[in-house]
């Protein structure tokens, strides 16, 4: 028999799915993403880049019901979810999907939060929403990677509206038919470009994934068609941003097989490939100025993304000559380690310039070997394969916690940490979100 369109078979995935029906260890992940991606919301509440997105925005809202994070004010769900997509993205401190490396939280969970907090639904209904968009948006870009992103995609804002398009679809109670035009009309405002990843280009193609996807579910509820196969058509999405598509990575053994379940959460504030090289740099003996030339070693990605100058903040967060520097000259790297002062300084700077990146085939996508040259001749090595936060090294709930109470610090909420922790935990038996949007406002 036949398969049917990627569109149809997600569409009804998400439009029967049942809380209670999806096993307990997928379920757990959805209050861990959300509140991942509050902490990194409310962590970067008074950045002028998010500040600047609510001050654009605002004089256009429309009736104020959604709680933009941080900010006290409300503005209509489209724009509350494009400015609260930003803020939990712009840091790259979110969740990640290695396999894509699709930030899924990102733009999904600002939809669900701001369509309940609009229509009064529950905390059960944001948790089931925000795992179906995730499922989504990552099953679809499993299928175009890693073509689409070798393209110059930016596959967390290109598939993030599939993830918002199907959460607000669930929220709205579209049915499988519906909800698989919304999947449909999601693929024809699908954008993002690498090229833009240090600066606010990317800030801007992350929003348009969560306000495009809610509102491509609310034109399916209108009435609104897209062709059956807008995905993976012969002039589809994937084929026009990519290779062909693997559809049975898209839509085969749904319900079976959880993307979920490999969603990581981050320690530092820093692309994902990053990690390895950090941890690994920790671990060289030092001190830094006593070592003369660093050699790094990685995948691909880790080359592609990271072997570049760094002159701002955003080009640090995505930097393996600043990722080895941290770890050597600072022994941490916090959110202040990827701000301006931190790229200026001059200690850091310098050991940037003996920092050399060189592709090693043969090492798995995350990890990375270090060699580290001493100026008396001396060398070490140091491989690190599975650094804190990825699949096999997972945070714990107790560090999840302790990074939103550390983010809530930065951003100058830290008196509302218990309160938010018991919200969040409790979120799954609430009738509706006001209490949590409330401390998030």
């Amino acid at each position: 028999m036949s398969q049917p369109p990627v569109a149809v078979a997600l569409g009804r995935f998400v439009a029967e799915a049942a809380w209670d029906r999806i096993p307990s260890e997928i379920r757990r992940e959805a209050p861990r993403a959300l509140l991942n991606h509050v902490s990194c919301a409310l962590g970067v509440a008074q950045s002028p880049v998010v500040r600047g997105a609510l001050a654009a925005l605002r004089p256009f809202s429309g009736p104020a019901t959604a709680t933009v994070f941080g900010q006290g004010v409300k503005l209509d769900p489209m724009s509350a979810a494009f400015v609260n997509c930003i803020a939990g993205n712009l840091l790259d401190y979110d969740d990640t999907h290695l396999a894509t490396v699709i930030h899924p939280a990102a733009p999904v969970a600002p939809v669900a939060l701001a369509l309940a907090e609009q229509r009064g639904l529950s905390g059960r209904a944001v948790l089931e929403a925000l795992l179906l968009g995730m499922e989504v948006e990552c099953r679809i870009g499993l299928g175009v990677a890693p073509g689409h992103y070798d393209r110059g995609w930016h596959i967390t804002s290109t598939t993030g509206v599939f993830g918002a398009a199907a959460a607000a679809a669930k929220l709205i109670g579209l049915d499988a038919a519906r909800t698989a035009h919304a999947l449909g009309l999601a693929a024809s405002q699908s954008s993002g470009i690498i090229e833009n990843l240090p600066n606010a280009g990317k800030n801007a193609s992350m929003g348009n994934a969560a306000r495009n996807g809610l509102l491509a579910a609310l034109l399916a509820e209108a009435g609104w068609e897209a062709a059956p196969t807008a995905i993976e058509g012969r002039n589809g999405w994937a084929r026009a941003m990519g290779d062909v598509p693997d559809v049975a990575a898209m839509a085969a053994d749904l319900g079976a097989r959880w993307e979920a379940l490999r969603i990581t959460y981050k320690p530092y504030p820093a692309g994902i490939v990053f990690h390895a090289v950090i941890e690994a740099a920790m671990q060289l003996a030092g001190p830094a100025e006593a070592v003369a030339h660093v050699l790094v070693e990685g995948d691909a990605l880790l080359l592609e993304r990271g072997d570049r100058l760094v002159r701002t903040g955003g080009d640090s967060r995505v930097s393996i000559h600043h990722a080895v520097a941290l770890g050597l000259v600072r022994q941490r790297a916090g959110v202040a380690e990827f701000e301006q002062p931190a790229v200026e300084d001059p200690a850091l700077a310098a050991m940037r310039a003996r920092v050399e990146a060189r592709l090693n085939a043969g090492l798995p996508r995350g990890a990375a070997r270090l060699t580290a040259t001493r100026r008396d001749g001396t060398r070490q090595v140091v491989l690190v394969e599975h650094p804190t936060g990825s699949e096999a090294n997972p945070m714990s709930d107790a560090a999840l916690e302790a990074k939103l109470r550390d983010n809530l610090a930065i951003g100058g909420f830290a008196p509302r940490g218990d309160a938010l922790v018991a919200a969040l935990r409790g979120l799954e038996g609430s009738a509706n979100t006001a209490g949590l949007m409330a401390l998030l406002g």
